[in-house]
């Protein structure tokens, strides 16, 4: 058995793509009458409409009746994950958590697979990231992702039990390559939206996925991570998908502020949060990302779209 720990639409898709290879996989939500509603309907309509949920999926709120030390995966917003595991840290006790969210948190500063450490020490900790997206995974269609945990062995257990026939998983024991190659790749989409809404075209969006990938490699290798790890699906890969499909919520986010539209406070964008909380610790350790601090700027209405770009092309000429 598997537990995934988070209705929405990316915890719902884990559930329907690992309910193929058969055995129990509980479905866990927060909100009893969601849970009775998924139970009634056999979809979640709220966050995944129009997919069936096979008769193997579990539905239930009682975090207390989860097996003890089976896997469970965390599919809850990166900025909500420490009062979660603040709240159910003895609940879940020791057993492999695997983080399915991408970003830093505002407060700490840390990662999802840190944030793991730090409010669930009993647990081992590890993440699942890489380009993908929910209703993908869902329909069935191939999608690869990046595995990450410290322990190499908690790891080749995790990737066999979370490989299915459209989702392959890769293994890493770099875990801050792959948290941060998913959560930085968010900020540099909305720049990649604010350049299209401005009608800036695909030239444009190339010259900042590509400037913001060096920024996104400046701060992970001084983190201590591998360079390989951000050539991979949690880096390169995810910024690819990321910056260049009207499926990703950052991207239309950025979209929507390039083209003075409004945006919907009540939508999770990862890529707000993460933009002020780098920002904040690039200048910290001294570190030059202009891009991710431009954005940050955007986001929080200090500049426009317009002159977001003008701050960034009226930079001092550099060698590459």
């Amino acid at each position: 058995m598997i537990a995934i720990l988070g209705s929405g639409a990316f915890g719902t898709a884990l559930a329907i793509s690992l309910a193929q290879n058969g055995g129990d996989i509980l479905l866990w939500a927060h909100d009893p009458d969601h849970v009775s509603e998924m139970r009634n309907t056999r979809q979640n309509t709220r966050r995944l409409p129009g997919l069936k949920l096979p008769e193997n999926i579990l539905l239930s709120d009682d975090l207390a009746a989860l097996p003890s030390e089976i896997p469970a995966l965390l599919s809850v917003p990166t900025q909500t994950l420490r009062g979660f595991l603040e709240d159910h840290a003895t609940t879940l006790g020791p057993r492999p958590l695997v983080a399915c969210c991408k970003g830093i948190d505002l407060e700490t500063h840390l990662g999802p697979v840190e944030t793991i450490a730090r409010h669930a020490p009993n647990a081992q900790p590890a993440i699942l990231t890489g380009p993908s997206f929910a209703a993908d995974i869902a329909h069935g269609l191939p999608t690869a992702l990046t595995l990450a945990c410290a322990d190499d062995a908690t790891g080749k257990t995790l990737q066999r039990s979370l490989t299915t026939p459209n989702l392959r998983i890769y293994r890493s024991t770099d875990t801050i390559g792959a948290e941060l190659g998913g959560a930085l790749k968010n900020v540099i989409a909305i720049a990649c939206g604010a350049a299209i809404g401005l009608g800036m075209g695909d030239s444009a969006r190339a010259a900042l996925m590509t400037r913001g990938f060096a920024e996104m490699q400046r701060l992970a290798l001084e983190r201590g991570a591998r360079s390989e790890t951000l050539m991979g699906l949690s880096g390169l890969g995810d910024l690819a998908l990321t910056c260049t499909s009207d499926l990703s919520r950052n991207y239309r986010h950025g979209l929507a502020l390039g083209r003075g539209e409004a945006v919907d406070p009540v939508i999770t964008v990862e890529g707000v949060a993460t933009a002020r909380a780098v920002t904040e610790w690039a200048a910290e350790l001294q570190i030059d990302m202009p891009i991710c601090a431009t954005v940050a700027d955007l986001c929080a209405g200090r500049l426009t779209a317009t002159q977001a770009l003008q701050t960034l092309l009226s930079r001092p000429l550099k060698e590459e």
